[in-house]
């Protein structure tokens, strides 16, 4: 069995072609090929945090894998990072155990924001003005800088609770090429923005409603209890896109506007717009909604993909 850090991981990933190894996950998964458990789950109160187990193999392949994530908000008061995890890959015909992935919770992050670029690519309106924002964490960062050879548009608003982490995000995007605006008014995200990404680890709605013509990725709910759209947005949209409709009967913003009347049956999922089987966005000025809780599949590609790439 092989132990991988994370430089040794960080060191193949820009080898790979990520949105091209996600991309056929989701598209796998909703084909059926691929077998995904209820997520296991931990909640802790005091400190607040929480940890998921996703787990899964595709049909007729070689691995199966197990992945471990958590997410403590208070550990930046410790000088500790928020997230951390590890991943295991193990042999689908005999069941030993392959490689650890010392990520340290980073391909999580990573295989997160690849999956917003992708739901971008495939719903965002042709004419972006400005791309918002929403939260000032590491997978802020991450969805801009993945959106940056997908989406034509170098204006950012990002939103955040306080002037100092917003300075501090600000100053961390220096190196790419974005204009990077903040605020701490999220109506100016929701008026002057036509992407806006939400990536907070919020319990109470922040967007009560949007604009025709904007597309909105949500990917902070991953529990039952996060929550970054009011229902409203969710009924306002003219399409709703899940990565897993099973998974959103049980978590995230879909789950929470079902206990509003919103019908999970009526949202589509993203592998079927990959596969080309169903449409997505089909005006300008349509209203999107993308709400992404993170499926296995999505874990499952990208260890593979560092496993496959250390090999060779």
């Amino acid at each position: 069995m092989r132990i991988i850090s994370l430089d040794r991981i960080k060191s193949v990933l820009p080898n790979i072609d990520l949105l091209s190894e996600i991309e056929s996950g989701f598209a796998a998964y909703s084909s059926g090929l691929v077998v995904v458990p209820p997520v296991g789950e931990l909640s802790f109160q005091s400190p607040p945090g929480d940890v998921h187990i996703k787990y899964g193999y595709i049909k007729e392949d070689d691995v199966y894998v197990i992945k471990i994530a958590s997410g403590f908000y208070k550990n930046k008061s410790k000088g500790l990072p928020v997230g951390d995890g590890m991943m295991l890959i193990f042999s689908q015909e005999t069941g030993q155990p392959l490689a650890v992935l010392q990520d340290e919770c980073y391909l999580t992050d990573v295989r997160t924001a690849v999956a917003g670029a992708i739901a971008a690519k495939y719903f965002s309106p042709k004419n972006i003005d400005c791309i918002g924002i929403v939260g000032t964490g590491t997978q802020a960062k991450l969805q801009l800088q993945y959106l940056e050879d997908t989406v034509n548009c170098n204006k950012v608003m990002v939103w955040g609770r306080s002037s100092k982490s917003l300075l501090e995000y600000k100053k961390s995007m220096d190196s790419y090429n974005y204009q990077v605006e903040t605020t701490v008014n999220i109506d100016e995200i929701v008026s002057q923005c036509q992407l806006i990404i939400t990536c907070t680890p919020s319990e109470k709605a922040l967007i009560n409603k949007v604009n025709p013509g904007t597309h909105i990725t949500a990917i902070g709910s991953d529990t039952t209890v996060k929550r970054e759209l009011s229902s409203s947005v969710l009924f306002q949209a003219d399409v709703v896109i899940t990565d897993s409709k099973s998974q959103s009967k049980e978590r995230g913003e879909i789950y929470q506007a079902s206990k509003d009347g919103f019908l999970i049956s009526t949202a589509i999922e993203l592998g079927d717009i990959i596969k080309g089987e169903t449409a997505g966005r089909t005006s300008q000025d349509q209203i999107t909604v993308a709400d992404l809780t993170g499926v296995a599949v999505q874990d499952i590609q990208i260890s593979k993909a560092i496993l496959r790439n250390l090999r060779e």
